[in-house]
């Protein structure tokens, strides 16, 4: 698979990720990313070693999206520190069920990883483990449907938490478009505010044709300070998949 190369330079590459793809290799040891980046490079450049490939920023399997790889070691170096400190900016388009009372806002929760279950729950400030989590969000546009309400947002994540976005929307009532993991089950009613809260989650929706679990959550835009030249990057893709063309095609 050729990869959708969106920037490169001899520091740094960023490509968008396919849903269903591991950003790096997981239990399931299907192809990932940066295996088949690594390929793709040692390929085109014809080398005569492995190339190297740090990944700084990584993505669900079912989440699609700009992923940033750094191609030397001191590029990695100080992305890492960026992460770190907040100086790499995230942005990600996401449709989630259910209808905000206020059109931006910011979710800060506590949160805690369960490696068992692999799922990420909203806890007391207390708990033992329990870490920070911080976004904004502002919603884009609104959709009312037989099957459900939905809201199109734009996400800027200000932590990196596992499966932050995922984990906090649900928990505050509204779980990303085709999230089976952390959505109600089927029937059960999603609380979303003013209207249409209520009404059965669409959230079980998250099979593509090519039958690849995927939800309604894209990394559409980076912007940083690039760690070598100094220059400033600004990274952008459109989102695509199911729940994004749902809702274009109602938004007319």
């Amino acid at each position: 698979m050729k990869p959708d190369i969106v920037y490169e330079d001899e520091h740094i590459i960023a490509v968008v990720k396919p849903y269903g793809v591991p950003t790096q290799q997981d239990k399931s040891y299907n192809t990932d990313m940066i295996t088949l980046l690594k390929e793709y490079i040692y390929d085109r450049d014809n080398l005569n070693e492995e190339p190297y490939l740090a990944v700084i920023n990584r993505l669900d399997r079912p989440v699609s999206g700009i992923v940033l790889f750094a191609k030397t070691e001191e590029a990695a170096a100080k992305l890492s520190d960026m992460v770190q400190d907040r100086e790499l900016r995230k942005y990600y388009q996401v449709v989630v069920t259910g209808f905000f009372d206020d059109p931006e806002g910011e979710l800060s929760d506590y949160v805690l990883h369960d490696k068992k279950t692999n799922m990420t729950r909203v806890v007391s400030k207390e708990t033992k483990g329990a870490k920070k989590a911080e976004l904004n969000y502002e919603v884009l546009d609104e959709l009312d449907t037989d099957e459900g309400t939905y809201s199109y947002l734009l996400v800027e994540l200000l932590t990196g938490r596992h499966h932050q976005i995922r984990c906090q929307m649900a928990a505050h009532g509204h779980p990303v478009w085709g999230d089976t993991k952390y959505a109600p089950a089927p029937g059960k009613s999603t609380s979303g505010g003013k209207k249409g809260a209520g009404k059965k989650s669409p959230a079980g929706r998250g099979k593509n044709k090519k039958d690849k679990y995927e939800i309604g959550l894209y990394s559409t835009r980076m912007e940083f300070t690039h760690p070598i030249t100094g220059e400033e990057v600004v990274l952008h893709r459109e989102p695509e998949g199911d729940a994004f063309e749902i809702m274009d095609q109602m938004d007319w």
